[in-house]
């Protein structure tokens, strides 16, 4: 462990410093990164784009070895959540237990600091088949610039570890991800007399009564024993409506989030959904309700027989997981890869104060992954 965790806590500093919260530019991060695999004979190409908020965001795309598809390609996502102003030292690597914290190192900075020293590390002239490193923008608000990559045919590989805090576990599958918000119309009056108005609220409770019901039967009866739970599931997190006690509300609207397992269309609860507020309309016929869909993202299955899923694990020594949360497998496989998620630290320390990443495991996955250039691009 000695000989190479003093370069690898150096690189983690660095990037750590850097502050990549999705609101802020990651332009410091990728020029860092693109220096680096410049000066190990990698070709880099950025793709820019401007966000929402008029913030400029690039993925990096950067290549060794020649060109065409590449035979492996190592991805991580360069923005974070952001951190409590309390975390005085959020932006400054510590040490202790050891343990490396700082915001990112978890998820997903550990992961870029190994693939950076296992790509540069590489002889050019001994690799028979072109190696890629990919580093994305905007993951954590909805996979944007993977999505960008995918729309413009841009990082296709054979294969792709796609970085994440995994303790070193290879996760081949993950559940898709899905929003949608319901906005449902009432009129407004005085609620002294009910008679004179319509409750937005009463008649979503009603949408959601018939929800939780659907999410409880529809839903369950297409499985997938690979995660836990085995079905997709459903969330309302967010409801808000009215304008006073004494008000009967006008409008109240809320958040409709679900997890579909792979194997099912991420459409269906969408469909669910309208066929909920055409039965309420049938009921009451003055009953009116909007369904607006957000986000669709698929899931991902890879097979556990796959060539680099069967590598990780027996590098690793733990057996192929699946995972309920979302990840940018499914984007690299869109692009044509066989897609496995793999890195150092674990999901449940990322997304909060005192975010971590064990050295040892930052050390493990550095080796794994120059073993995982060896074996698919030498």
């Amino acid at each position: 462990m000695t000989d190479t965790l003093p370069a690898l806590r150096a690189t983690l500093a660095e990037l750590v410093a850097l502050d990549t919260t999705s609101a802020r530019t990651n332009v410091p991060l990728v020029e860092y990164a693109q220096a680096k695999l410049e000066a190990a004979g990698f070709t880099a190409e950025r793709q820019r784009y401007t966000d929402g908020a008029g913030v400029e965001k690039v993925n990096l795309v950067a290549v060794k070895g020649g060109t065409g598809r590449a035979a492996l390609a190592l991805v991580g996502h360069t923005d974070c959540v952001p951190y409590d102003a309390a975390w005085t030292e959020a932006l400054k690597l510590t040490e202790k237990d050891g343990r490396l914290y700082g915001r990112g190192a978890c998820d997903t900075k550990g992961f870029i600091a190994c693939a950076l020293h296992a790509a540069t590390r590489v002889d050019a002239s001994r690799l028979k088949a072109p190696l890629m490193v990919i580093l994305t923008a905007d993951e954590e608000i909805g996979l944007v610039g993977a999505k960008k990559l995918v729309d413009a045919g841009l990082g296709r590989a054979r294969h792709a570890i796609v970085g994440e805090p995994t303790s070193l576990r290879p996760v081949r599958a993950n559940k898709g991800y899905c929003l949608a918000e319901v906005e449902v119309v009432g009129k407004e009056g005085h609620s002294a007399y009910p008679e004179t108005g319509a409750s937005a609220i009463f008649r979503a409770g009603r949408f959601l009564h018939r929800l939780e019901q659907l999410a409880r039967t529809v839903l369950r009866e297409e499985q997938d024993d690979a995660f836990q739970p085995p079905y997709t599931t459903v969330n309302v997190g967010l409801i808000q409506g009215g304008k006073a006690k004494n008000v009967i509300p006008g409008e109240c609207r809320f958040t409709v989030e679900w997890r579909p397992i792979p194997g099912q269309r991420p459409e269906k609860v969408t469909e669910l959904l309208e066929t909920i507020r055409q039965e309420l309309v049938k009921d009451e016929p003055a009953f009116e309700a909007r369904v607006h869909v957000l986000r669709i993202d698929r899931g991902v299955n890879t097979p556990a027989e796959a060539e680099v899923v069967r590598f990780l694990a027996e590098q690793s020594g733990k057996a192929p997981d699946t995972v309920a949360f979302g990840t940018e497998a499914p984007q690299l496989t869109a692009l044509g890869a066989e897609a496995v998620v793999f890195g150092p630290g674990d999901i449940r320390v990322a997304h909060q104060t005192g975010e971590f990443v064990p050295m040892d495991e930052l050390v493990r996955c550095e080796a794994i992954l120059s073993k995982a250039i060896e074996r698919f691009c030498m």
